[in-house]
Formats: C-alpha cells, sequence, structure tokens
C-alpha cells in the first residue's frame, strides 16, 4: 500500500476530521489494512485569507513547498491537502515535487459534474478567498458547470474565523445554512462544501440540497491511490 503525504493544520480540526474519514472509509480486520499517513499538521501556515482577502501577511507558498518537499523526502508516494483555499497554490506544490498531488479542487468538479450533469448550477460554500482567486470558478467551468457563489461572503467568513476560534458552533451553523438556503433558492440543488471548516458542519445545508463536501471527496482520492498499483 502507497503512503501518502498530508499537508494539515488549516485548520488543525480539519486535517485530523480528514484521517478519521481515511480510516473510516478502510474495510479494515486489522491495522495493516489502514492508509499509511504521513501528516505535516503546520498551523503555522500563513493565513490564506489575510493574504488573498486582506492583501496582508506572508505568503503562504513558500511554507507549504517546504512542508511538501518534507514529506517527499519521509517518503510520502502523493500529496493531499485538506484546505481548499490553499489549492491557489497548488502550482506552486507540485512543481517542487516529483510525486502526485492529489487535487481535491478538480476531483471535486468532476464529481459536482457527475451529479448535476452538463450545464448544471453548482452552489459553492466556502470561503470568500476562493471566490476571489476564481479556484472553483474555473475547475467547475472545465467541467461544463456554473457556478453560483453565496452573495454574504462576510458571514460565510465570520463563521469561518468563529470555527477555527471555537470550533463547530451554532452562530456558524445558521450562517451555513442561510447561504445554502439562499443558493438553492437560485437554482442551486447541488452544493459543493468547499471549506474544511464547514466539513465539520456538514448537516448545516438547507433541506432538499444535494450536498458534496469536498473533504470526502480527497478522502475518496487518498483510499484509491493508497491502493493504486
Amino acid at each position: 500500500m502507497r503512503t501518502v503525504g498530508i499537508l494539515g493544520g488549516m485548520g488543525p480540526e480539519a486535517t485530523v476530521l480528514l484521517m478519521q474519514k481515511v480510516i473510516a472509509a478502510v474495510p479494515a480486520t486489522d491495522d495493516a489494512d489502514h492508509v499509511p499517513l504521513l501528516v505535516d499538521q503546520n498551523p503555522q501556515v500563513p493565513s490564506r485569507i489575510a493574504r488573498l482577502i486582506e492583501g496582508r501577511g506572508d505568503d503562504p507558498a513558500p511554507v507549504l513547498v517546504a512542508m511538501a518537499e518534507r514529506l517527499q523526502a519521509a517518503g510520502a508516494a502523493a500529496l493531499a491537502m485538506p484546505c481548499n483555499t490553499a489549492h491557489h497554490y497548488a502550482g506552486e506544490i507540485e512543481a517542487a515535487v516529483t510525486i502526485p498531488f492529489l487535487d481535491m479542487v478538480a476531483a471535486s468538479a468532476r464529481r459536482a459534474r457527475a451529479i448535476a450533469g452538463q450545464g448544471g448550477r453548482v452552489g459553492l460554500l466556502a470561503s470568500p478567498a476562493v471566490a476571489r482567486v476564481g479556484l472553483f470558478d474555473r475547475a467547475l467551468a472545465a467541467e461544463g458547470l456554473e457556478v453560483l457563489h453565496p452573495e454574504d461572503g462576510p458571514a460565510l467568513l465570520s463563521a469561518i474565523r468563529s470555527i477555527k476560534a471555537e470550533g463547530p458552533n451554532g452562530a456558524a451553523r445558521a450562517a451555513l445554512m442561510a447561504a445554502s438556503r439562499a443558493l438553492l433558492d437560485k437554482g442551486a440543488q447541488v452544493q459543493l462544501i468547499a471549506c474544511t471548516e464547514f466539513s465539520l458542519i456538514p448537516e448545516a445545508t438547507a433541506p432538499g440540497t444535494t450536498a458534496l463536501d469536498t473533504l470526502d471527496v480527497l478522502v475518496d482520492e487518498i483510499v484509491e491511490f493508497a491502493h493504486g498499483a
């Protein structure tokens, strides 16, 4: 079985959740049946929100590149990163290593197309930074899908920050639910949970939506790669 390296710490709880989901995804009868992971749990990666939204702070790319290089040197056969916004720096990471990078954004766009169909509308429950850099817009457009962003980006940003500070909470759930309902009203029945803080509260989407958590997609990619030839 092949080892996967995890660029983690963005945020720490989301990284732990990914590991728990990978364990749960494997029908194991013994420890040796599980996926070997090398995890760089680095909460010191510079803030993606500060850099991309507020235009301040250090560039996360050099830190992410250093993490990727360490994981490859330690024996990882592929890399995965449970942070949607940090995928803005995927190009720099891929250029620095010789092992595959399991792209959560591209894989989620492919999965969304399988659910929504050609020309379908997909709502995006994500950090406003993701909308600002057009991360999912490009990936979903490449799959022939239309992306709809929530109008109240500041409310979602506040929810993300509160989860980072306090963990899952009622105010964050209410903000995510409101955004999900608004997207559903605009015709986006299929919705991507595209922030790993929101992966901690996936139940807070509007009734009637088909919610696809990008973290779950990444779990599938990790397990499939680990068991590959």
